[in-house]
């Protein structure tokens, strides 16, 4: 019995060492995409205004590093605040930690180089060499047109300064030691010719992420065969749950019905001057749909992605949109 016990003893100690030694690995050796590459920018008027476009229309850089007035709908940008950080993503969200961003604008980022940048837009790996989570969604970004990525970086260093020193990032275990595996080298693509509709509509539906927001999620990690098809849940501070809508061309449970000018009129109805987005009372329907920042996209870019999302096979999911607070819910 005590040969028995001694060889389990040994035998737990083996799988102690092996698991720590894996840790050790991942925690020292990892992430590795290797360095940053060696560039500078010619920030010419042209490369700063496809920026902006870029930053403010499609990535939605704007969206996260800038404060957003959650009393309004849709959480339309504060004044004053462009890429100045501080947007909290935390377990309350049903995020494994507690995530900031990064005050992009000088005096968040001045540190960078233009290839440090580049490297952490597109793999999440900062100058210090520490992984991103992706709340950023930087593996979507990995495959946009590098020139694009130039871009956006031409346009972020134009920001008007702000001081704000945003607290680091804090991982909760085991998403610490499973955060250094997820960076990876890029893949960047192509930018189809505009006149390549189809080709060009999915460049940009990736290029804004739309499929992780649109797309049930398991464990985190969205569904593949059931893309934009939405019901994605998002918990939101008040204990009510948003759900992402169904985007597919079914006919009867996503967008199949819509006409192409249903869908750009949709969006750059949030661009009209006579738009005003209603004050929302809490525990009420709100939308972290960035509604004002899309709605700026080109009328022939708003077509392309409608027209993306057409020639994919409808998918049957019918979405409750939103549940209210249970406390409200009860009344």
């Amino acid at each position: 019995m005590k040969k028995v016990l001694k060889i389990a003893g040994f035998l737990v100690l083996f799988i102690v060492i092996v698991i720590g030694g894996l840790i050790s690995y991942v925690k020292v050796a990892l992430p590795n995409v290797g360095p940053a590459t060696e560039v500078k920018i010619n920030s010419t008027s042209d490369r700063v205004e496809r920026g902006r476009y870029l930053a403010n229309h499609v990535t939605v850089c704007m969206d996260c590093h800038s404060t957003r007035d959650w009393t309004k709908f849709s959480g339309p940008l504060t004044p004053g605040t462009l890429g100045k950080g501080g947007e909290r993503f935390d377990q309350h969200l049903g995020f494994p930690g507690m995530f900031l961003s990064r005050n992009i604008t000088p005096k968040g980022i001045s540190r960078y180089t233009d290839g440090e940048l580049y490297r952490v837009i597109t793999t999440g790996v900062t100058k210090e060499g520490r992984a991103m989570f992706p709340v950023m969604p930087y593996p979507y970004y990995a495959k946009m047109d590098p020139d694009d990525i130039l871009s956006i970086i031409a346009y972020i260093r134009t920001l008007a300064p702000i001081d704000n020193d945003v607290p680091a990032s804090v991982p909760d275990f085991p998403m610490s030691v499973i955060i250094n595996m997820i960076p990876k080298k890029a893949e960047p693509g192509t930018r189809p010719e505009e006149t390549n509709t189809l080709a060009y509509g999915k460049y940009l539906i990736s290029s804004a992420g739309c499929v992780e927001c649109h797309t049930p999620a398991k464990q985190g990690q969205i569904i593949p065969e059931l893309a934009f098809s939405g019901g994605r849940e998002f918990n939101l501070p008040d204990g009510s749950v948003l759900r992402s809508a169904n985007i597919t061309s079914s006919t009867t449970t996503g967008i199949g019905n819509w006409s192409e000018d249903a869908f750009v009129n949709k969006f750059k109805s949030y661009t009209d001057s006579n738009y005003h987005p209603p004050t929302v009372e809490k525990g009420t329907f709100n939308t972290i749909m960035p509604w004002t920042m899309y709605g700026g996209m080109k009328r022939s870019d708003l077509a392309a992605i409608y027209a993306y999302l057409h020639s994919l096979p409808g998918k049957e999911n019918a979405v409750v949109k939103f549940t209210p607070p249970q406390s409200m819910a009860q009344k």
